[in-house]
C-alpha cells in the first residue's frame, strides 16, 4: 500500500508530495502554486485520484482484491 502521493496542479503544474489519509477522502485541496483549490474530477472519489501519482488507499485495495472501488469510507488496512 502507498500512501504518499505527488498531486499536479492542471492550472500551474505544480507537484506537491503528499501522505495520503487512509480513514478519509480529500475532497479540496489548496494547490501551494497558484492558490487554486483543487476538487476531485467527475466520477473520482477524491483530489487523489483525479491529480495524484497514487489513488487513494481505498481504491488501491480494491485494484489488489480485484472488487469494485469504494472510496469515502473507513478502510481498515
Amino acid at each position: 500500500m502507498e500512501l504518499r502521493s505527488t498531486l499536479t496542479c492542471p492550472h500551474c503544474g505544480k507537484q506537491t508530495t503528499e501522505t495520503m489519509p487512509t480513514d478519509a477522502c480529500l475532497f479540496f485541496y489548496d494547490c501551494m502554486g497558484c492558490g487554486s483549490v483543487l476538487r476531485p474530477k467527475d466520477g473520482d472519489c477524491c483530489v487523489f485520484c483525479s491529480y495524484g501519482s497514487v489513488p487513494c488507499p481505498p481504491i488501491q485495495e480494491a485494484r489488489t482484491s480485484g472488487a469494485a472501488g469504494s472510496c469515502c469510507g473507513p478502510f481498515a488496512g
